[in-house]
């Protein structure tokens, strides 16, 4: 353990910005950066300062429990303002924050609401998750080092916040204990770029909320290949330094859906001593806000789901409470099931799993010309069916895992019939079919040009024609074989290649009754950037976008497939 520790530090040093030893953590008197119209200290909050190693101080809110300490501390870094900001729809953001301190000060904790380096009134320059690495750590060795504290430090925060948690658990950081991470990627590059394609909306939308120059956003733009800069910062590489229990609460139509199991599945089966066994999963019927479009799941958002679990967690990890929770099984997953407002079937429900994914076998669902999709293997020499894309008419995007617009499993039937978004669905199916697992799609196809964009869909069909949206992904055909430079490779025109989708794990029934769909096609806009289709690259287009003729393969020597995790009903009681 020790040989750990000291390694994770060795390598938490080499990546710092700075030279030298990291900064004594003091509390220091406020820095004049502050952002404007502050609000104001919450109730019962106490602004103190930590100096990072580069001598940077970031500024903290600071609980306490009522009585005398010291306690056991829960920190929570933040790039949207510890003291929140002024809206016309909150007025009063100190409410809120108040009441979330209270939820872990109430529970015998002080709770540390740090905004994040260049952020609110904290010192620097903000860069989205660059310093978090650096920075985690030396905030969860300040936080262990005031007169409030015992020296144990738990992370706690979802989505950026949870971000910041894994960052500062990559560092390993000697008095980090737990941590208890909601909606949280593994690779930012992955989540930004799935399958290559830039996610225009989220990705660009949410920088520049965060005021990222248009000429940064432009960077972002061009960032689509694998470099050591994504890979610095990235849960992939760095991973192997936790040594920490995280429980990790996702959502199926989350934007960090993979990421939530990928994290866990590593960790729990390969992690480092302290981590592996010790990890929870926790994954439920929700996006990254509130679900769009006729279906919902009600009490089973990811508060309602997780109760008081992350205290238990905390209470377990940082105080040694005998409270049973690592006596529960590691994974707990929502079966999802047919959720018509009103009419939620009594197939939906949670699941308990000794590990991710549950036993399951592949089974593969074969998309043929006749626009069915059938467990039987295409038998004919030769078949394909072919559109035109055009870049100046995209598919419009309704649902999916989005973060700024509607989201979830909204009714693709909106798009309407179009040459160019293929539809392939199977008879009604006569009994259900329970997937939980990765789902992945293996597709054979060509296009006439050097590069361009597949996006396929998976798709439960209700009776009445609801085509509600359970997952979806793209590919550009030049990242086929890789993300690293030297695997690029433009597509030969009219060659048939095949291409293989990640389309990120779900666990559903399909009922008796419904249909299972597969929709292709080549755009999803805005969700998506827009192939132009000349094989330019990302972010740098200057020829004029031209129309593709796409084609896809659907025969014997090249069928194209929907992989599903078929579950046993065994395996899901």
């Amino acid at each position: 353990m020790i040989k750990l520790r000291l390694l994770a530090l060795a390598s938490a040093l080499a990546l710092s910005l700075a030279a030298g030893p990291p900064a004594p953590a003091l509390a220091q008197p406020a820095p004049a950066a502050a952002e404007a119209e502050w609000p104001g200290l919450p109730p019962g909050a106490v602004e103190e300062y930590a100096v990072m190693r580069d001598g940077t101080r970031l500024a903290a809110n600071v609980f306490r429990p009522a009585g005398k300490g010291p306690w056991p501390v829960i920190l929570s870094r933040t790039p949207y303002l510890k003291d929140g900001r002024r809206t016309e729809q909150n007025p009063d953001p100190a409410e809120g924050l108040a009441k979330q301190a209270k939820r872990y000060t109430d529970a015998g904790y002080v709770y540390v609401l740090q905004d994040v380096r260049g952020k609110g009134r904290s010192q620097g320059f903000y860069a989205a998750f660059e310093n978090d690495i650096e920075d985690g750590y030396d905030s969860v060795e300040w936080a262990a080092a005031q007169p409030w504290s015992n020296g144990k430090v738990g992370m706690t925060g979802g989505s950026a916040l949870g971000i910041t948690a894994n960052s500062a658990a990559m560092a390993n950081p000697p008095h980090l204990v737990a941590a208890y991470v909601v909606v949280a990627p593994a690779d930012r590059l992955s989540y930004s770029y799935p399958g290559g394609v830039l996610k225009e909306k989220d990705t660009i939308g949410w920088l520049r909320q965060q005021g990222t120059s248009e000429e940064q956003l432009d960077r972002v733009r061009q960032r689509a290949l694998d470099d050591v800069s994504w890979n610095r910062v990235a849960m992939t590489t760095n991973r192997k330094y936790i040594d920490i229990p995280i429980f990790n609460v996702g959502g199926w139509y989350d934007i960090f859906n993979g990421g939530t199991v990928d994290n866990f599945q590593w960790l729990q089966n390969h992690g480092a001593p302290g981590a592996r066994g010790n990890q929870k999963l926790l994954m439920g019927p929700f996006g990254h806000g509130q679900l769009s479009g006729d279906l919902e799941y009600p009490g089973n958002d990811r508060i309602g789901l997780a109760g008081d679990q992350e205290i238990r967690w905390f209470d377990h990890w940082l105080k040694g409470a005998d409270n049973g929770i690592m006596d529960e099984p590691p994974v707990s997953y929502f079966m999802m099931a047919s959720a018509r407002k009103g009419a939620l079937s009594p197939k939906n429900r949670m699941v308990a799993a000794a590990n991710w994914p549950p036993a399951h076998r592949e089974v593969r669902y074969y998309l043929s010309e006749s626009r069915t999709l059938t467990t039987r293997a295409p038998t004919d020499a030769e078949e394909k069916v072919s559109y035109r894309f055009d870049p100046a008419k995209p598919v419009e995007t309704f649902g999916g895992a989005n973060l700024t617009f509607e989201r979830g499993p909204m009714d693709q039937r909106a798009i309407g019939q179009r040459q160019d978004y293929l539809r392939f669905q199977t008879p009604v199916l006569e009994k259900d079919v329970a997937i939980a697992g990765p789902v992945k799609m293996e597709l054979w196809a060509a296009t006439d040009g050097p590069d361009t964009d597949f996006v396929v869909k998976l798709v439960d069909v209700y009776p009445d024609g609801y085509e509600a949206l359970v997952l979806d992904a793209p590919v550009r055909t030049r990242f086929r074989t890789g993300r690293m430079p030297g695997e690029v490779r433009m597509m030969t025109p009219g060659a048939p290649e095949k291409l293989e989708i990640d389309l990120w794990p779900t666990a559903l029934t399909f009922e008796k009754g419904h249909r299972i769909a597969v929709h292709v096609t080549s755009s999803n806009a805005p969700r998506f950037e827009v192939n132009p289709n000349t094989g330019e690259a990302p972010g740098a287009a200057k020829l004029k976008p031209r129309v593709a003729l796409n084609t896809v393969y659907l025969d014997a020597s090249r069928p194209s497939a929907i992989v599903l995790p078929v579950v046993y009903p065994d395996d899901v009681k």
